[in-house]
């Protein structure tokens, strides 16, 4: 039986000896964040760096719902610098990860699980990987994930009588898109940022995104003849 929620809390020990938590709820029904919850900023409204291929309408949705949700991350982060490094502790459940890593890194992982069950319409293909989040996955983990999670999708859309895509053009494109939505988001980020953490995490972020664009043959190439 799935859960009814699934909470993640991201604990930073800094340089100082302060300490600071971030919590991450996801709905179990919807998968969707339930906290933090939206936050109405000048840098979080929707018209603010809005995006392009932005579906949403300002009279109906006034904030941007993947920026509200980061305003705690900002709280905190938002006057580091990239290279700082803190002692993180991320709980999920019965499982917890400590690590010691530079603050754009944390910023990054925690960017990745808000945004992806944020409400928008370009992330909202990622909420099984947030779902079962890997706090600081590397490329290569996270191009594996992704793809993975991709044909599971489309086994389930050849069961249900529908085409599936085993082109992978489908996920290419929904990365395409979101690297649009990264760099957008970057632009609200150095708005509402003192120092460059958060906004060096989105270009971290989309290294990834890039990965699974642009390089995604070469990787699962790399894989293939690892699989057995």
């Amino acid at each position: 039986m799935p859960d009814p929620q699934r909470r993640f809390e991201y604990r930073l020990r800094f340089p100082d000896g302060q300490q600071r938590v971030i919590p991450i709820v996801l709905d179990g029904a919807t998968l969707g964040c339930i906290e933090p919850p939206p936050a109405a900023r000048a840098w979080t409204a929707l018209d603010c760096h809005r995006c392009p291929h932005c579906p949403l309408e300002p009279a109906a949705e006034p904030l941007c719902p993947l920026a509200a949700r980061l305003d705690p991350l900002v709280d905190i982060l938002g006057s580091v610098l990239s290279h700082q490094t803190l002692d993180v502790e991320v709980v999920a459940g019965e499982r917890t990860v400590a690590t010691h890593a530079p603050a754009q890194a944390v910023a990054s992982s925690i960017i990745g699980l808000i945004g992806a069950t944020s409400g928008c319409p370009h992330t909202a293909f990622l909420k099984p990987l947030a779902w079962f989040h890997q706090p600081f996955a590397g490329e290569e983990e996270t191009v594996f994930r992704a793809v993975s999670a991709w044909f599971l999708k489309q086994h389930f859309r050849d069961l249900d009588g529908e085409t599936p895509d085993w082109s992978l053009a489908g996920l290419r494109q929904r990365y395409d898109a979101l690297h649009t939505v990264n760099v957008h988001l970057a632009r609200r980020l150095r708005q509402a940022s003192s120092c460059d953490a958060t906004v060096n995490a989105i270009v971290r972020l989309d290294m990834f995104t890039k990965a699974v664009s642009g390089e995604i043959d070469e990787i699962l190439g790399f894989l293939r003849g690892r699989l057995g």
